[in-house]
C-alpha cells in the first residue's frame, strides 16, 4: 500500500484509473464536484472503489464543512451551515450552539455515510484571527480557542455517531493566514507564545481520528519549510507540542504554496513525518510519480490508519433519524435568529 490519497477523474472510474488503482493498492481517495451527481451514482463508485481494494474499511474522503465548502450540493444533498453560524448562536447559547454542532454533524454524517463515504475533512480548528486572509473566515468556528474547540469537538462526535471519521485541520493553525494558499505560500511571524491560541484546540482534540496539516511557514518554529514539508514543526508541534498521534495527512499538494514537482511534494512531507500525501486533481501522471516517488506505507503509518477507520462504517442510512438531527439544529439555530 502507498501513503497517498488520490482524486478521481470523474463519475466512473475509467479503465486507466482502475487498473493503476489496482496495481498501485492507495491507501485511500478524496472525491470532488466532479465525482458526484446523484445517491446512486456516488454509492456505485464508492463500493467498486471498495471492491476493487477488497478492504470494506477503505479510506474515502470528501471535503463537506458546510457554507461555502461542500461537495455535495442541492438540490440533491441539503445544505449545510458555515462554522460562523454557530460562532453567532455561541454569543447567545454556549450549550444550544454546541448541541446544534453535534445534530448538524451526525445530519451531515449520514449524507456520508449513505455513500459509502468513511471520512470527512471537517472540522475546521483555526482559530479566525483579525486582518487575516479570507481563506478560512467564516469556515472558523470563531476567534475563541476554546469556543473553537468545543464547537469542533461537537462536530466529531456528530460525525462518529452516523460512522464517520472527522478530520481536524489545519494543523499547526491556518487562522493567520495572509495570503490564499492555494495561491501563494504564506509566511507567519506570530511568535511561539501568541501562536499558543492557534494550538489550543488541536491539543483540546489530539485525540480525532486524522489531521490535516497547512501549507504555512511559521517564522518561530521553522523559517526555511512550511509545517507540511518540516520535520521541525511535524516532531515538535504537532506530534510533540500538540501530542497529535492520530493518522497524519497533507493538505492538497497541488496548491501554489508548495514548489517543485508533485511527486517530489509528496516524497518531501512524508519524509517530513506526514502519514499520507494528498493528491486531489487526479492527473494520471502525477499520480504514477507519486507512486515511483514514494516507500510503502510503513507499520506506524498502517496502524494510524487502521485506527482512524475502526469506527467507521457499519451505520445504515435513517432518513427519519437525519430529519430528526436537522430539526433540533435548525430549532437551536432559530434561537440567534439563524438560518442553516
Amino acid at each position: 500500500m502507498i501513503p497517498a490519497i488520490f482524486g478521481l477523474s470523474g463519475l466512473s472510474l475509467s479503465a486507466d484509473e482502475r487498473a493503476f488503482f489496482k496495481d498501485a493498492d492507495p491507501a485511500g481517495y478524496i472525491l470532488f464536484g466532479r465525482n458526484v451527481a446523484s445517491r446512486e451514482q456516488v454509492r456505485a463508485l464508492t463500493d467498486e472503489l471498495r471492491s476493487l481494494h477488497g478492504r470494506e474499511h477503505l479510506f474515502i474522503s470528501i471535503d463537506q464543512e458546510g457554507g461555502r465548502v461542500a461537495r455535495l450540493k442541492p438540490p440533491v444533498w441539503p445544505a449545510y451551515p458555515a462554522g460562523a453560524v454557530f460562532d453567532r448562536l455561541y454569543d447567545l447559547a454556549p450549550a444550544s450552539a454546541i448541541e446544534a454542532a453535534r445534530a448538524n454533524g451526525e445530519a451531515l454524517g449520514l449524507d456520508l455515510a449513505e455513500l459509502g463515504i468513511s471520512v470527512d475533512h471537517a472540522p475546521v480548528c483555526d482559530v479566525r484571527q483579525a486582518g487575516a486572509h479570507d481563506v478560512i473566515g467564516d469556515r472558523a468556528f470563531g476567534h475563541e480557542p476554546l469556543r473553537v474547540a468545543a464547537l469542533a469537538r461537537a462536530t466529531l462526535d456528530g460525525l462518529a455517531r452516523a460512522g464517520v471519521a472527522g478530520t481536524i485541520k489545519h494543523m499547526p493553525g491556518h487562522g493567520r493566514t495572509s495570503v490564499d494558499t492555494h495561491k501563494a505560500l504564506p509566511t507567519v511571524n506570530a511568535s511561539a507564545a501568541e501562536l499558543e491560541a492557534d494550538l489550543a484546540p488541536f491539543i483540546a482534540l489530539n485525540q480525532a481520528p486524522v489531521g490535516m496539516t497547512g501549507h504555512l511557514v511559521f517564522a518561530a518554529w521553522d523559517a526555511d519549510q512550511p509545517a507540511t514539508l518540516s520535520e521541525k514543526v511535524i516532531a515538535a508541534v504537532i506530534r510533540g507540542r500538540i501530542g497529535f498521534d492520530g493518522l497524519l495527512l497533507t493538505d492538497d499538494l497541488d496548491m501554489e504554496a508548495l514548489g517543485g514537482p508533485v511527486p517530489q511534494r509528496a516524497a518531501r512531507a512524508l519524509a517530513a513525518g506526514c502519514d499520507l500525501a494528498l493528491n486531489c486533481w487526479a492527473k494520471m501522471d502525477d499520480m504514477l510519480g507519486i507512486a515511483k516517488a514514494c516507500p510503502d506505507l510503513p507499520a506506524a503509518g498502517a496502524a494510524r490508519l487502521e485506527r482512524a477507520l475502526a469506527g467507521t462504517g457499519g451505520v445504515v442510512f435513517d432518513a427519519a433519524r437525519q430529519a430528526e438531527c436537522a430539526a433540533r439544529r435548525d430549532a437551536l439555530l432559530a434561537l440567534a435568529g439563524e438560518v442553516a
